[in-house]
């Protein structure tokens, strides 16, 4: 009798295991992000990655090989290249309607044309486009297609995912006053008591906010299971020759409080990866083990056949005008910036915005290096060319600042010095600024001079810029409130350095010591 108790006994162990490793239950997340409308490849010497009909060959085997997946974009759709100029997201939404994503937050650059393109957006993609920390009430249009948070449901489970944008998006894109930005936390926070009603146990919060962010947050809502995130453009695991090195492991793991664990993902920028994580659930929708790494979108990736013909198709309208050779420059005019914090890309970008406005006035002109979008490599200058380094529309400002308003704003842009966030400013060729990063921010310019002449604090001097920083983009707001003569010419910022470069060939530039850093 004992020998048959004991079989009984091992294979009620074995019936009970069964039944424990049923109650578990594992997701599938294919992610994307800061896609940034690159829908054809992004090519460099002999590599190529990315592109909508690669990323579909992708993603369609991932979601064939995983029943209980879901896909999910982290923002930044729009923006970067001819194909938005154009088409306004309509194209990548396009792709992303026949890939089947599932959920996607909106990123500050959905904000670049303002609302009317985004809600148009929204309102004809197949999937819900998210953010929770929004106040729409003043964009009732916009308010109908934009959602807090959805419930997705997989494989028989309710997983609730939650959008969240960076609230620098007032400052570095144009929402418009109809749009308030409200605290990221609490808004989240509301969002799971929602859904935690509603019986969801399993929360994904689907970002735009930067990699450090997400962790950041990740430690402050231990509820979160999984944070896929954008905005940083940040290469999570394994390095890949040709990118960005990566920013962490991926994926990055948060313990909070009780053992709670929030995985936290990104996929880099631009296609060039798709992240693949596989989170195994516990009955009460915890974390309990995970794998998984960001898949490469290279040139061995067949491409999907329709999505091809979709891209092909989208091209031709373009191809005519991408190709149109309107310059040439024999150095090639790189954005990296020297160690001044000075790149060719933007000398280039403010003396074009000065000759378009010199006779209007401007004594001198600047240009954010956060709007330098890309460089240009030596040989033939394209329109194509042209519109990927200033892809945003803005229009050219004039403004009448005092010596001492011109210093500040000047001083904001070097605040970071030695290192250079996007709201430097690159100056046009009759500038010349010293200053010394071991002085207090804010106090660091020692000598700045306008065509060989010192800047006098009390004097008054008529700047040109671009729209976006005219009004406190990237968070000048000395140019913002600046009181004196202002004008929006109108002019577009393109259409200033396509003039520059018709007249100016080759248009050749190097690091010219247009501001130099002293004294440390």
């Amino acid at each position: 009798m004992k020998p048959h108790r004991a079989l009984l006994a091992a294979l009620w162990t074995l019936a009970l295991s069964a039944l424990c490793a049923a109650e578990d239950f594992v997701l599938t997340v294919i992610h994307t992000n800061d896609l940034h409308a690159r829908i054809e490849p992004t090519a460099r010497r002999d590599q190529s990655f990315g592109g909508y009909a690669r990323q579909a060959t992708v993603i369609r085997k991932l979601r064939n090989e995983h029943a209980n997946s879901v896909l999910l974009n982290g923002g930044d759709t729009f923006q970067g290249t001819l194909y938005f100029n154009v088409y306004e997201g309509l194209a990548d939404l396009a792709f992303m309607n026949y890939i089947g994503y599932d959920a996607m937050t909106l990123g500050n650059h959905e904000f670049d044309k303002g609302p009317a393109p985004l809600e148009r957006f929204a309102r004809l993609a197949k999937f819900p486009v998210l953010a929770s920390n929004l106040d729409l009430s003043g964009e009732p249009e916009l308010a109908k297609v934009i959602q807090r948070h959805t419930v997705l449901e997989v494989g028989g489970q309710k997983v609730g995912v939650i959008g969240l944008l960076t609230n620098d998006t007032q400052n570095i894109s144009s929402p418009g006053g109809g749009v308030k930005f409200l605290d990221q936390v609490a808004s989240v926070r509301s969002s799971i008591g929602e859904l935690e009603m509603q019986g969801v146990n399993k929360i994904v919060l689907l970002t735009h906010i930067g990699y450090a962010e997400d962790v950041a947050i990740a430690k402050r809502i231990p509820e979160l299971d999984v944070v896929v995130g954008g905005h940083s453009h940040t290469l999570l695991g394994e390095a890949v020759e040709g990118l960005q090195p990566p920013g962490g492991p991926y994926p990055t793991l948060v313990e909070g409080d009780g053992g709670h664990r929030t995985l936290v993902v990104q996929a880099g920028d631009w296609g060039r990866v798709v992240g693949l994580l596989h989170v195994t659930f516990d009955e009460a929708g915890r974390v309990k083990s995970w794998q998984g790494q960001p898949i490469v979108v290279d040139k061995d990736v067949p491409e999907d056949p329709v999505a091809a013909a979709m891209a092909q198709a989208f091209k031709k309208p373009i191809e005519a005008k991408a190709n149109e050779v309107v310059g040439h420059t024999e150095t090639g005019l790189p954005r990296d910036n020297g160690p001044q914090g000075e790149n060719p890309m933007g000398n280039v970008i403010a003396d074009a915005m000065l000759a378009a406005t010199e006779k209007a006035g401007a004594v001198m002109a600047t240009m954010n290096a956060g709007g330098v979008r890309a460089p240009i490599e030596a040989g033939p200058i394209t329109y194509g060319h042209a519109i990927t380094v200033q892809p945003f529309g803005n229009t050219l400002t004039l403004l009448d600042l005092s010596g001492a308003e011109l210093k500040a704003v000047l001083e904001h842009g070097l605040a970071n010095a030695p290192e250079y966030s996007g709201a430097f400013l690159h100056v046009s060729k009759n500038v010349r600024i010293e200053y010394d990063p071991k002085r207090p921010a804010g106090d660091r310019i020692t000598k700045l001079t306008i065509s060989g002449k010192a800047v006098e604090p009390a004097a008054t001097y008529r700047i040109c810029t671009n729209s976006f920083t005219a009004g406190g983009g990237d968070f000048h707001d000395v140019l913002k409130n600046a009181k004196g003569y202002r004008l929006d010419t109108g002019l577009l910022d393109l259409d200033a350095l396509l003039d520059y470069l018709k007249a100016n060939k080759p248009t050749n530039r190097t690091i010219e010591g247009r501001i130099v850093r002293v004294g440390g």
